[in-house]
C-alpha cells in the first residue's frame, strides 16, 4: 500500500510548526475536454432547444390574416351571407368568412383565406352596420376572437418539454444508471469468489481441459514461483468446442479455484450503435480488471467480434464499430504488463472464423478443446447433476450415460431436470429409472402428441418404422435398435431409436452408408408392402441425402471426386476463410456421386426387406398390437439375434418370437 504524502501537520513522525496559510483562491472545477460522446450530448440538447421552440413558436402564433377595406369589400361580404362571426374591439374588426375570400384581387400579395381584419371608420353608421349584420345571422363577439397567448405560456410550451427531458438526462448520467452516462461503461457482470463459487468439483467429463487450466490457476495462486524462473503465464486463454460443453461453467471454475474475482460479459454486449462505445467499454472492463487484479476477464462468444477482417467478408471497414472494438481489445492485451495478475479467458464455438491477430502469440496464445464428453464423462456430469435429486435404486445413471452418446454437458443438465419433472408430476418421492428413460425419449424423440391416426396411417407408420429396424437389425455395421414406436412424437408419426454401444470418434465408409441403408429402410419398406409412397420419408431423405453429399464432398469417399474437398464447412459461403465455391462441374460431379451411391443403397435395402418379409410384417403386427417396443422385445418380436458387429445376420437362421 503506498504511504500518504506527508502533510504541514505529519511529516515523518515528527511534529513540525504548521505552514503558513496560502493565500485562499477560487475553486474551479478542473477542465475536462468533452469527449465523442459529451459532444454529441451538447448537439443533441442544443438541437432539441432549436427544435422546441419552432415547434412551439408555430404551435402558438395566431394563424395568418387578410387586411381587407371596410367598403366596399366588408360590407359586400356581409350583405351576401358570406360572414360567419366577427370580434370587435375599439375600431377593429376581426371575423371568419365561410368561404374564402381571395384579397387583392391579383398580384404577389394576393392571399386566399377565411380569417380577416377590417378597420371602421369613425364616420360610419354603427347603427346600420348592427342592423345589417344582425339580418344575416353574424355572430357578434365583444372580446378579441385571438388574444394570443400569454408570456408565461409560450414560456411553458416552447421550453417546458426541453428543460425536462435535459432534467431526466442529468438524473440518469449522475446516477449513472442507463442513459448516455452510462454507453460507454463496461456492462460486465462480477462475481466473487466467496459468492456463487464454482470449483472443479462443479465441472465433469472434460478432464483434460481442466488440467491444461491448472496451470493458470497456480500462477494465481503463487505467482512468484514462475517469475523467478522468467515464465511468463499466456495472456489469453482461447475455450473452443461446440455449445453446451461447458466453456462458461469451466472459465468460472477457473476463478473459483484461483480464489479471484470474474468479470463476465458476452461480446455481443459492446456493440452498439453509436461508433466508439464498444470500444470504451472494452477500456472501462480492463481498467475494473486491473483494479481487482488478480482477476478473470471473460468474454463469451468471442467471434461476435473477433470475426477476421478479410477484405471479402460482409460487415468488414475501417470504421466500423465491430473492428473498433476488436482492435481496442487486442491493445489492452498488448498493454498487459506481465506482473499485472489479469488473464483473459474467451469461449467461442467458432475458432476457425476467429481474426488471425487474436490468435497470435501475446494474445490468445493458449487454446484449449472442450470436447463433448465420452460415456465415463457423461457419468461423470449426471453425478454432479444429481447431487440434490434423491435417485431410487433402480436409475442406473451408468447405464443411462451409455444411452447417451453425442450429448453434452448442457444435454445431460436437461435430461436430469426432465426426470425430475416427472418424477414430481407422477407423485414420486425418488426418480427411477423409468423417468429418466422417459425423459430420454422426451428429449431425444419429443413430447407424445395425442392425436388419432386412421387406422390405415397406423398401419402405414407400423410397416414404415418396422423398415428402418429390420435394416439396422440385419445390416452388420449398424448401430443397435433401441426402441421403435408408433407412438406420434414432435413432428413424427413415429420413431425409430439406434445408438451405438461405444462412442464414434470417426465413421468409416461402411458405417456412413449403413446410416444411408437404415434411413431408406421405411420408404423401402412402403414401396415393398403398399406399391406407392407418401410424404413421410422426408426427414429421412434430408438426414441421407447430408451424409452421402459430405462423403463426396467433405470426406473423399467418392473415387470420382477423389480425395479432395470441395464443399464449404457447415454450410458457410465463399466469402469466409476456408471456403471455396466449385466450379459448375465439380457441383454436377457431386450431385452425380450422391445419386449414385443414394441409388445402390435403395437396391440394397429393397433386396433386404424382401428376402425377410416375413421378419417385416411380424415386427410391424408386432408395433400394431403394443404400439412401442424396446430394443430386446423388438428383436424377439422380428425374429431376429442381436449379434456382435461382424457376424453376417443374413446367415443366421430366425430365432422364434
Amino acid at each position: 500500500m503506498t504511504a500518504a504524502p506527508p502533510t504541514a501537520e505529519h511529516d515523518g513522525g515528527r511534529r513540525v510548526s504548521p505552514a503558513p496559510e496560502p493565500p485562499r483562491r477560487r475553486w474551479r472545477p478542473p477542465e475536462r475536454p468533452l469527449g465523442p460522446i459529451g459532444k454529441w450530448v451538447v448537439v443533441f440538447i442544443l438541437g432539441a432547444f432549436v427544435l422546441n421552440y419552432w415547434i412551439a413558436s408555430r404551435s402558438l402564433s395566431e394563424p395568418p390574416r387578410i387586411l381587407i377595406p371596410y367598403s366596399p369589400l366588408f360590407l359586400d361580404q356581409v350583405r351576401d351571407g358570406n360572414v360567419e362571426r366577427i370580434t370587435s374591439k375599439g375600431g377593429s374588426l376581426q371575423g371568419l368568412f365561410r368561404r374564402p375570400v381571395r384579397y387583392p384581387p391579383s398580384g404577389s400579395d394576393s392571399k386566399n383565406a377565411v380569417r380577416f381584419t377590417t378597420l371602421i371608420p369613425s364616420f360610419a353608421n354603427t347603427a346600420a352596420l348592427s342592423q345589417l349584420l344582425e339580418e344575416k345571422g353574424v355572430v357578434i363577439n365583444a372580446e378579441p376572437l385571438d388574444s394570443g397567448a400569454a408570456w408565461w405560456e409560450t414560456l411553458l410550451f416552447g421550453f417546458g418539454p426541453t428543460i425536462l427531458l435535459i432534467g431526466l438526462l442529468v438524473l440518469l448520467m449522475r446516477r449513472g444508471r442507463g442513459g448516455l452516462g452510462s454507453f460507454g461503461r463496461s456492462r460486465a457482470r462480477r462475481y466473487q469468489a466467496t459468492s456463487q463459487r464454482v470449483t472443479f468439483d462443479d465441472v465433469a467429463g472434460i478432464d483434460e481441459a481442466k488440467e491444461e487450466l491448472t496451470e493458470i490457476v497456480d500462477f494465481l495462486k503463487n505467482p512468484d514461483r514462475y517469475r523467478k524462473l522468467g515464465g511468463r503465464i499466456p495472456r489469453g486463454v482461447l475455450l473452443s468446442g461446440p455449445p453446451g460443453t461447458g466453456k462458461t461453467l469451466l472459465a468460472r471454475a477457473v476463478a473459483g479455484e484461483a480464489d479471484v474475482p470474474f468479470f463476465s460479459m458476452s461480446a455481443s454486449e459492446f456493440i452498439e450503435a453509436i461508433v466508439g462505445v464498444g470500444a470504451s467499454r472494452v477500456r472501462d472492463l480492463f481498467s475494473q480488471a486491473k483494479k481487482a487484479a488478480p482477476a478473470i476477464v471473460f468474454i463469451d462468444e468471442l467471434d461476435a467480434i473477433g470475426r477476421s477482417r478479410s477484405t471479402g467478408q460482409v460487415g468488414g471497414g475501417a470504421g466500423d464499430e465491430r473492428e473498433q472494438t476488436l482492435n481496442q481489445i487486442l491493445t489492452e492485451m498488448d498493454g498487459f504488463d506481465p506482473s499485472t495478475g489479469v488473464i483473459v479467458i474467451a469461449a467461442t464455438n467458432r475458432p476457425d472464423i476467429l481474426d488471425t491477430a487474436l490468435l497470435r502469440p501475446g494474445r490468445f496464445d493458449r487454446r484449449v478443446a472442450v470436447q463433448p464428453p465420452d460415456r465415463p464423462g457423461r457419468h461423470k456430469i449426471l453425478d454432479v447433476h444429481t447431487r440434490e435429486v434423491p435417485l431410487a435404486d433402480d436409475a442406473d445413471l451408468d447405464r443411462l450415460a451409455g444411452s447417451t452418446p453425442g450429448m453434452v454437458g448442457a444435454d445431460l443438465a436437461n435430461l436430469v431436470n426432465e426426470a425430475a419433472l416427472l418424477a414430481a408430476k407422477r407423485g414420486h418421492e425418488r426418480v427411477s429409472a423409468a423417468d429418466l428413460n422417459d425423459a430420454l425419449e422426451k428429449v431425444v424423440l419429443g413430447a407424445e402428441r395425442k392425436i388419432m391416426l386412421s387406422p390405415a396411417d397406423r398401419e402405414r407408420t407400423a410397416y414404415h418404422e418396422a423398415g428402418h429396424a429390420i435394416v439396422g437389425m440385419m445390416s452388420p455395421a449398424a448401430d443397435p435398435v433401441r426402441k421403435v414406436s408408433i407412438i406420434p412424437r414432435g413432428v413424427a408419426l413415429g420413431v425409430t431409436l439406434s445408438s451405438p454401444e461405444d462412442d464414434r470418434f470417426s465413421y468409416d465408409e461402411a458405417y456412413l452408408r449403413t446410416l444411408i441403408k437404415v434411413a431408406l429402410g421405411g420408404r423401402a419398406a412402403e414401396e415393398l408392402v403398399y406399391g406407392e409412397l407418401t410424404s413421410g420419408a422426408e426427414s429421412d431423405l434430408q438426414q441421407l441425402t447430408s451424409i452421402a453429399r459430405q462423403m463426396v464432398g467433405r470426406w473423399g469417399m467418392s473415387p470420382a471426386v477423389g480425395p479432395v474437398t470441395v464443399l464449404a464447412q457447415d454450410g458457410r459461403s465463399a466469402f469466409f476463410p476456408g471456403a471455396a465455391a466449385p466450379s459448375e462441374q465439380t457441383q454436377q460431379l457431386v450431385d452425380q456421386e450422391v445419386r449414385r451411391i443414394v441409388d445402390e443403397a435403395y437396391e440394397d435395402v429393397l433386396a433386404l426387406l424382401r428376402d425377410h418379409r416375413a421378419k417385416l410384417d411380424a415386427l410391424a403386427f408386432a408395433l400394431l398390437e403394443r404400439e412401442t417396443l424396446d430394443g430386446p422385445d423388438a428383436y424377439a418380436a422380428a425374429g431376429v439375434d442381436r449379434l456382435l458387429p461382424d457376424e453376417d445376420r443374413r446367415d443366421t437362421a430366425p430365432t422364434p418370437a
